[in-house]
């Protein structure tokens, strides 16, 4: 094979014998590298530019109308999958990777027609619904099931969200080991523990966070919503994992630590559901009843807010919570035995 070199001389390559030596002196900022008048820009952009990109423009002012906010948030609970019949598939499949049993399939499809029955009885003919989804096997299964109770029609969208994921616990598990850990995080606190190489409820807060952010954004821009459509009978469907619909339940409702440690797991294929109040707010006591609450772990001061959840606009904060109100503090008592 033939070999072939490049001669390479720099002083011919960067040779200014017949061109004019260009110094910092020299260039203006209205010429280019070649000394050449620069030729003027006089196209400006249109006032009303960023209204294609809505996101980059973050400042709303007052006199802007907003998209209506959906009528329901949705959070729907994977179905029964092979882990939760046999813990040992932990051990051989990875958790991203475990799939729906046959009775999950089932309960996932009873989960959509539910969903539908609960959205006809608003009795509007444009209603439609929009999924976001964990991408773990699982949820995407119980998401593909309890679509099937929809029409293309009906079925605006769906997007595939990876911090709605389950709780890391680790890659493959071991059993007794895992059993171990759990025991131990009851000791411990069962939102602060962290697994070992995996996460702690306090690590899905994080995450959860930054999810609830990017979907109050969607939601103030209709990013759902179809092109040149506002449509206010929009329902928002979050398929995902027990631990992470809790932690969604406990960010968007500002609820404690001790709060959410006393929450109840839902059941597979099961949903909880945030509606939109009289002021625009999401409550839980706009579709579910106090005893459904309390089954599932609220306490009376968690009701008492879902009672002002239920009438308060957005924005508005609830100045007579007992959980974040001045009823905290102990010293008062004292100030009022002075009085």
């Amino acid at each position: 094979m033939a070999t072939f070199y490049l001669a390479f001389n720099p002083s011919s390559f960067f040779s200014v014998s017949n061109q004019k030596r260009l110094s910092s002196n020299s260039i203006q900022c209205c010429q280019d590298t070649s000394g050449q008048p620069r030729p003027k820009v006089t196209r400006e952009p249109p006032d009303d530019w960023l209204t294609s990109f809505p996101e980059k423009n973050p400042i709303i002012s007052s006199s802007t109308v907003l998209p209506p906010r959906p009528r329901r948030i949705i959070l729907v609970r994977h179905g029964e999958s092979e882990g939760n019949v046999n813990e040992t598939v932990y051990a051989q499949v990875a958790d991203p990777k475990i799939k729906l049993t046959e009775k999950g399939m089932v309960q996932a499809e009873e989960c959509g027609k539910n969903i539908r029955k609960m959205i006809e009885r608003d009795y509007v003919d444009d209603w439609k619904v929009y999924f976001y989804v964990s991408p773990y096997r699982r949820t995407l299964e119980t998401m593909r099931c309890l679509a099937r109770a929809f029409t293309r029609q009906r079925i605006a969208g769906w997007r595939e969200e990876p911090r709605l994921r389950e709780q890391d616990f680790g890659n493959f598990q071991d059993r007794e080991k895992m059993r171990i850990e759990k025991a131990t995080r009851v000791l411990y606190g069962r939102f602060f523990y962290r697994f070992p190489n995996g996460e702690s409820a306090a690590d899905v807060y994080d995450r959860i966070t930054g999810f609830r952010e990017t979907l109050r954004a969607d939601i103030d821009i209709g990013r759902f919503q179809p092109p040149g459509e506002r449509n206010p009978n929009m329902n928002l469907v979050i398929v995902s994992h027990g631990l992470t619909l809790r932690v969604f339940l406990m960010r968007w409702y500002k609820w404690t630590v001790e709060q959410f440690e006393g929450l109840n797991n839902m059941g597979n294929g099961d949903m909880i559901v945030m509606e939109k109040g009289y002021g625009g707010r999401y409550s839980l006591l706009m579709h579910h009843t106090e005893e459904e609450l309390r089954n599932f772990g609220l306490t009376e001061e968690m009701l008492i807010d879902q009672e002002w959840q239920k009438i308060a606009k957005p924005g508005e904060l609830n100045y007579n919570c007992l959980n974040t109100g001045p009823s905290f503090f102990t010293h008062f008592k004292d100030e009022d035995k002075e009085m």
